[in-house]
């Protein structure tokens, strides 16, 4: 125990001065302007950490210095073990290729660039082969490639029309299944670089969603092919086509069953193109091996749920054919198993009521898997290594941190940058034993200490069936004892999507509003991922019910709190977010009484079809489902006051949503807020987002602060 002997009557005259300087001590510190929190100016309260780029080898990362002659920025190759650095002159990403005027250049390892076609047409996602001799890409809806030496193009498919699509995906694929990063890539090089995978989509019977511009004397519609819930799907077939031309050979599977298919994963030894299946209930994943040559398919895995199964994101191979990785969340949690290459489990290697996040590394030689895993704690990340021999696990990062890796090939060094709430972040070099080689950054500023910050604290509330969940509590840096203070509560709290974890958050935004006297205030639901897939399984076919309970619950408990004021509960988010929003002032309007809704779901049978299904089936399996979790059922609860804004031309969550809740609202004579953005899309940009900040900062002024908006909010 600490000696407690200052308290001694001997030390009463220095405590007596240092509690009279303690006022002067404060006084000397500062808050954060007006223009540092909106306007951009440095507060030095943070400092940029390294710039790096990846690894150049195993022994070596990249790192972007500014030389001082120039004041440019120069790619450099440091030695991890040393912190030698010498100047790296090939381009950083290696070749690449990028559409320029509307056609392909290729940039070469010597930095030269090269136009590899000329024409009126626009080309989309030119993708390198892995040998770097061709470039594949597509164009009006057809497959190509050109090979770089001769830029001799060859054509690989013809019947690309506007609702036929080669290589480019549908719309519901590129937002549900492929992803976002693809911008609607559905094409893939083989390893050996001598056949391209693709997927054929064919929207003929997608129902048309109009998406209208008010832009010009007569405005426009432009015609989406949007599944929505219930609606039939896009068409879709798999081919492999060799690099030279020819026939596609197409996987054995019928088209127009109702299915999924997911991203596509090569052998190594490109002999076998490995693909993802799921029937339209989304409840039954299956990988199948397809036979390049004959389109022929094998069984290789298949998992059942009784809610819904997730895409893999990856499914990494051993070498030699040696066997291969999946991550499943079949028994509640997210886990690590060893397959043979014809589908047999060889071994589980983790287990237990925790998450793996992802595999970074393969360690092959010493048989050492690397991953990483919220394992310390649900709002944590750590990295980890697990033998395939034996299964012990070895965390490999330190301290109560959340940690983001980047691991070198190989796995003998891996960087971590890490911090907490508290801790602004740092990054530091070690070794594969956790051994910390070298500190190589800290992001702590120079005037850290000269600012009245804001702490942010990691809690937990409890809901009305028991379980535990955290949410973070940032109250007003000058609080006044006695006083009560409005609640802004920020969320999205879409499935396996939480926001509450303790890694470093701190932003002059969210230092002014806590100079302003506004408790902010973050929250995740049980299907954030905190409590595994068991957490989510609630939410099957009643999405936002449970979430929008537990919401209630943590309000609840913040309400009763001496520091806050029961009359001002707002919330606040965008998309899902929106719609818990929305949900918050009708199902749950005993509770919130202001809340700010950006482009928001109001009703699932609005929006598409794959997401909407996976957790609700279709709406003729699932009436009373849809019913119960429509903000329109609630409407007539709705009190307090709820602002919703919307993009014209959102063309992933339709205004249709924001449209049809003001339709019924109206009706039933309720006052609300309501903004539109003109050819906005799903978010705001520009004018329009410096306009909806400004919106968002007049409702906190005027409705939780009851205060004018400050003049600065409204100059140019």
């Amino acid at each position: 125990m600490r000696s407690l002997s200052w308290f001694t009557p001997a030390c009463l005259g220095s405590a007596a001065m240092l509690l009279a300087a303690a006022p002067r001590l404060q006084a000397q510190q500062q808050d954060v302007t007006f223009e540092q929190a909106f306007r951009g100016q440095t507060t030095d309260i943070t400092q940029p950490l390294p710039v790096l780029k990846g690894w150049a080898d195993a022994d070596h990362y990249l790192e972007m210095r500014v030389l001082p002659a120039s004041g440019r920025f120069q790619a450099m190759k440091v030695d991890a073990r040393t912190g030698a650095a010498t100047v790296y002159t090939a381009p950083v990403d290696g070749p690449s290729v990028e559409v320029r005027d509307r056609d392909i250049f290729y940039k070469a390892a010597d930095g030269s660039n090269i136009r590899l076609t000329n024409d009126t047409l626009v080309e989309k996602n030119p993708t390198l082969s892995p040998d770097g001799k061709h470039v594949a890409f597509t164009r009006n809806n057809d497959l190509y490639s050109v090979e770089i030496t001769s830029k001799k193009e060859t054509r690989y498919t013809s019947d690309g029309t506007d609702v036929i699509y080669n290589g480019w995906s549908s719309w519901v694929y590129f937002e549900e299944i492929l992803g976002r990063p693809t911008r609607y890539r559905a094409f893939w090089w083989s390893p050996d670089s001598k056949q391209i995978a693709y997927m054929h989509f064919d929207d003929t019977k997608v129902p048309v969603f109009p998406i209208y511009s008010e832009r010009g004397q007569h405005g426009y519609l432009e015609n989406t092919r949007y599944p929505k819930a219930g609606d039939p799907n896009p068409a879709v077939k798999v081919g492999v086509v060799p690099v030279e031309g020819g026939s596609t050979v197409w996987a054995d599977f019928n088209e127009n069953d109702d299915q999924y298919f997911g991203m596509p994963f090569w052998t190594a030894d490109s002999k076998q193109l490995w693909m993802q299946w799921m029937p339209r209930g989304q409840d039954n994943l299956k990988i199948y091996s397809i036979d390049p040559k004959t389109g022929a398919k094998k069984e290789i895995y298949s998992e059942t749920q009784k809610t819904w199964i997730d895409w893999f994101d990856a499914v990494p191979f051993l070498q030699n054919n040696q066997g291969f990785l999946l991550q499943s969340d079949k028994t509640g949690w997210s886990h690590l198993y060893l397959h043979n290459m014809d589908g047999s489990l060889k071994k589980q290697l983790t287990s237990g009521n925790w998450t793996v996040k992802d595999v970074v590394c393969t360690d092959e030689k010493n048989q050492l898997i690397y991953f990483t895993a919220r394992k310390e704690a649900s709002t944590r990340f750590d990295l980890y290594k697990v033998s395939m021999k034996t299964g012990a696990i070895t965390r490999l990062t330190f301290g109560n941190y959340n940690h983001v890796i980047s691991m070198a090939p190989g796995g003998k060094y891996f960087i971590t940058t890490y911090s907490n709430l508290q801790t602004p972040e740092r990054m530091a070099l070690l070794d594969n034993n956790g051994k910390v080689v070298r500190e190589l950054g800290n992001a702590k500023g120079s005037k850290f200490d000269q600012y009245n910050l804001t702490k942010t604290e990691l809690t937990t509330y409890k809901t009305r069936d028991g379980l535990v969940l955290p949410m973070t509590i940032i109250l007003p840096v000058h609080l006044q004892p006695g006083k009560k203070y409005p609640v802004l509560i920020s969320i999205y709290g879409g499935p396996n999507a939480g926001t509450v974890y303790d890694t470093w958050k701190f932003s002059p935004a969210s230092q002014w509003w806590s100079q302003e006297g506004v408790i902010q205030v973050a929250i995740d639901n049980r299907s954030s991922g905190h409590l595994g897939k068991i957490g989510m399984n609630y939410i099957h076919r009643q999405l936002g019910k449970y979430e929008i309970e537990d919401y209630m619950d943590a309000a609840m408990w913040l309400r009763t709190q001496p520091w806050a004021d029961p009359s001002k509960i707002c919330m606040t988010g965008g998309s899902f977010g929106g719609y818990m929003t929305d949900m918050a002032l009708t199902y749950g309007s005993d509770v919130f009484t202001h809340g700010m809704a950006n482009y928001a779901v109001t009703d699932w049978q609005l929006y598409d079809s794959h997401y909407t299904e996976r957790y609700m089936d279709t709406p003729a399996e699932n009436p009373e489902g849809y019913k119960i979790t429509s903000v329109m059922t609630y409407a007539d609860r709705y009190k307090g006051l709820l602002r919703m804004a919307h993009g014209t031309m959102d063309d992933n969550v339709h205004m249709q949503h924001v449209i049809q809740l003001a339709d019924k609202l109206q009706s039933l004579n309720k006052h609300f807020e309501f903004m539109l953005y003109p050819g906005e899309r799903h978010g705001w940009r520009g004018p329009n987002a410096k306009h909806a900040s400004s919106e968002t900062a007049r409702f906190i002024y005027n409705y939780l602060l009851d205060k004018p908006l400050p003049a600065q909010f409204s100059a140019k």
